[in-house]
């Protein structure tokens, strides 16, 4: 089924489990995939592939798993295994989100499904391995791509899906092989801008979202296009081109795949779960000080439910979370935090020892103290026990 017509006459369809893009000329192609990736001006097609075996299934289990089934993915669909490159993810390609925006005779188009839910991570967490192949004198790139057998490690359940931001950037344009390299940054920076207006939180540390740990990106460029175009880059209108398209294409896929989104947003307990803070672990707490029949616990339970979602603790919310970013980040003092909280009206936290910054990897910039006072789990409970406190009060049991 075409999905959608580009400018230069290629085609987006949806064949069952996979968005194609079909080539009607010749193309210059950069891909960040293991599955025929890197540069190459010789592709007929590129494709972005559901690549969960089954309903209610994972992804492959190995590496060589993944790239076989991508490769059988290819002769399904009718084309030359070699002469295209692939991306795999969990999400579905019914929800893929296309975005097209044009200036003068350039136009850019983004095709992008996503998600974020479960693998969202921050650029320098914690990584989950590390298994370099070791060279030899026949070692070539193949090894890599075929012959590690690596495990795809989920960091939740096995039977949890990966998410995965996967784009495929078309540029209506010709680019030299550098530019569309400058390409495949602006664009990385776009989806990171889109995860951080929505506040999309890390699974792996307290940190805001950069992407996921198996985001792919596949750049298209016109090689019959009239035109060069000699940047990508933010002050480049192709730079700004780029941006305006991939965000707009990253955020729109988000929603139709996890819902995620203003809406999503506007919840105590979604803006904040990067930091621990759950509607599970603050309701526990407040019954293991209070007796409650089935119809109590279930008032008391829709009572943090409504208090999360009311316009005031969204809005604290907010300011308190970019107020604790910017004292982990190391632009505000203990002194200043407290000063911040304060206002916000909570009660001060008090120090609890000493806390080497770069022991919590918090930051290491010059000039600045590198020791807090506080640690970041008196933060987060000192915000727990006045959201407790709140729902105490309007449930009428502020002697508790």
């Amino acid at each position: 089924m075409e999905l959608w017509k580009l400018p230069t006459g290629d085609s987006v369809s949806r064949y069952e489990k996979s968005i194609v893009v079909n080539f009607t000329g010749p193309r210059k192609v950069l891909s960040t995939s293991l599955f025929n990736g890197g540069y190459h001006e010789d592709y007929t097609y590129v494709f972005n592939h559901d690549s969960k075996t089954g309903p209610g299934e994972t992804m492959c289990t190995s590496l060589e798993d993944y790239l076989q089934h991508l490769h059988d993915v290819t002769l399904r669909l009718g084309f030359e295994p070699d002469k295209g490159s692939g991306i795999g993810t969990a999400a579905y390609m019914e929800n893929v989100a296309i975005i097209e925006k044009s200036y003068k005779e350039l136009t850019v188009t983004a095709i992008v499904t996503g998600g974020i839910d479960v693998n969202g991570g921050r650029v320098g967490d914690e990584a989950s391995y590390y298994r370099p192949l070791l060279k030899t004198e026949t070692t070539t790139d193949d090894d890599i791509r075929f012959k590690t057998g690596r495990k795809t490690e989920s960091p939740k359940n096995p039977a949890d899906p990966l998410g995965t931001i996967n784009i495929i950037l078309y540029i209506d344009g010709d680019l030299a092989e550098p530019l569309l390299a400058r390409a495949l940054v602006t664009c990385t920076e776009a989806k990171t801008a889109a995860l951080q207006e929505l506040q999309a939180g890390s699974h792996y540390s307290l940190g805001i979202a950069t992407g996921s740990g198996t985001d792919q990106t596949i750049v298209v460029a016109n090689s019959e296009a009239p035109y060069y175009y000699d940047g990508a880059g933010k002050h480049s209108k192709l730079g700004e081109l780029i941006g305006k398209a991939v965000k707009k294409a990253v955020k729109l896929a988000l929603y139709k795949q996890t819902h995620l989104g203003p809406k999503q947003q506007h919840n105590l307990f979604k803006r904040l779960q990067r930091f621990g803070l759950s509607l599970d672990y603050l309701f526990e707490s407040y019954m293991s000080e209070y007796e409650a029949d089935g119809h109590e616990k279930y008032e008391v339970l829709n009572t943090f439910e409504k208090y999360a979602r009311s316009d005031e603790i969204v809005v604290m919310s907010a300011m308190w979370s970019h107020l604790v970013d910017e004292w982990l980040w190391g632009l505000l003092t203990d002194e200043e935090l407290n000063l911040g909280l304060v206002q916000l009206g909570l009660v001060p936290v008090e120090a609890s020892g000493t806390y080497l910054a770069e022991s919590l990897g918090l930051f290491e910039p010059a000039g600045i103290s590198d020791v807090h006072q506080f640690g970041v789990d008196a933060v987060i409970r000192n915000l727990e026990n006045h959201i407790i406190n709140e729902v105490r009060i309007m449930l009428g049991d502020s002697t508790k």
